[in-house]
């Protein structure tokens, strides 16, 4: 069987193009037209060349890595999870091909040329071997843990058993957008406060390593007292100057003491609750938490996916163990017996508008629903905790590096006053 890259049209008019495996041209070709598509072309896949450069490369960043400790080999060479734009990317792509009436395993087989940005070609390649053996989609996903969570998986179980697999994919799709969505506004609030952290920093570095030590030499040279700010000033600069690495490691070990720490069962319980509290930045996390809670149950329950299931993968889609904990009592609850609205009200986490809704949902037999329109509230106000975070931290960072470099200033230009008045007398 050979490779061909084809180009076509739907009845609609709309462009396509993907791969396909045939003996031939002509059974590629009467192959797509057996898919109700029109070919503008057919060419075979050209693999040599291209496969001989990945060898060359591949070698290559292989002898590189092999220079590295097994730790950082690990690191560089350990699969890594998509982001949620780019799972939707490929739901979105892979939903497209199947509807345009392409089997499941030439679907695949394309999502390995049109370029699925996220999922690597290897994943795609493999996803198709396992199905053309006999496994199911999510089978095949379920070998692919970094790439397609329990969500993603699970509701594509649900799509196969109800035969609704394609609009399954375009509500994965959209459910991971509106994430997407949510992650790039946060991301973009944070801008600018990063950079004026970074700009403060450099200013201060700046003042200290060059600025400094000039004005120590004058200063000295003067041997005249000064002010206790510039001595703290010039300590500063001369321990900085010789002990650079010192500082850099100190930070380090802190970084590194703080990351065990949070990752202990007590740091993380501490640090999750503290983020959830925190002024300026509690509210914008609170609400992305419980906007996440909600879409998330919603849209495995809109798919079929059994309460109790669903529960279990809101759960561990969550990232926050406070809220781990609260879904686990309600899931118990539940297992029970009981509605989900009573194990929530008794958690003492989740707001009451939550409960009055899932009260709702529950008594007009639409959870789902329900949950689909909290989410939507909790965005809008995660929109608005976000610009009232932005509007708040950019004058708080700006007062403090303020403060710094007042200081730095205050420290010099006092010792040109105490030195000058010397100089007066």
């Amino acid at each position: 069987m050979a490779e061909f890259v084809y180009k076509a049209r739907k009845k609609n008019g709309t462009a396509i193009q993907g791969v396909l495996e045939a003996a031939d041209r002509m059974a590629a070709l009467a192959q797509l037209q057996k898919q109700g598509l029109l070919p503008v072309s057919i060419e075979p896949a050209k693999k040599g060349k291209g496969k001989a450069r990945s060898l060359r490369g591949s070698q290559s960043t292989s002898g590189l890595l092999n220079l590295l400790p097994q730790g950082m080999r690990d690191y560089f060479t350990r699969q890594k999870r998509p982001a949620m734009k780019e799972l939707a990317n490929f739901a979105n792509q892979l939903a497209n091909l199947l509807r345009a009436g392409m089997p499941l395993t030439a679907a695949l087989n394309s999502m390995t040329y049109v370029g699925s940005k996220g999922i690597p070609t290897d994943v795609s390649r493999q996803l198709k071997q396992d199905v053309v053996e006999g496994k199911s989609l999510s089978e095949a996903m379920s070998r692919q843990p970094v790439i397609f969570s329990n969500m993603f998986i699970n509701m594509v179980r649900s799509g196969e058993q109800s035969g609704a697999l394609v609009e399954v994919l375009k509500r994965l799709a959209a459910h991971y957008e509106r994430f997407a969505e949510v992650q790039s506004k946060f991301k973009s609030s944070m801008v600018y406060p990063t950079v004026v952290v970074i700009v403060g920093l450099a200013v201060i570095f700046f003042f200290m390593t060059v600025m400094m030590p000039k004005f120590m030499e004058i200063f000295k040279s003067m041997n005249a007292p000064l002010p206790p700010s510039t001595k703290f000033l010039m300590d500063s600069s001369t321990f900085f100057k010789h002990y650079w690495w010192a500082v850099l490691i100190g930070i380090f070990t802190v970084i590194m003491l703080f990351r065990r720490y949070i990752q202990s069962v007590r740091g993380r319980l501490a640090w999750d609750r503290w983020k959830m509290n925190a002024p300026v930045i509690g509210n914008a996390v609170r609400m992305n938490l419980f906007a996440q809670f909600s879409r998330t149950l919603s849209t495995l329950m809109q798919n079929g996916v059994p309460v109790l299931v669903a529960l279990k993968i809101t759960e561990l889609v969550i990232d926050n163990v406070i809220l781990q904990k609260a879904i686990a009592d309600t899931r118990e609850a539940v297992t029970d017996g009981k509605t989900i609205a009573q194990p929530l009200a008794r958690s003492g986490v989740f707001p009451q508008l939550m409960i009055d809704m899932v009260k709702i949902g529950e008594e007009t037999g639409d959870i789902p629903n329900s949950l689909q329109s909290l989410a939507e509230t909790y965005e809008d106000d995660l929109q608005t905790a976000l610009r009232l975070m932005t509007t708040l931290i950019e004058p708080i960072l700006i007062i403090t590096m303020a403060l710094f470099v007042g200081f730095i200033l205050l420290g010099i230009l006092s010792a040109m006053f105490s030195l000058t008045s010397n100089i007066n007398r």
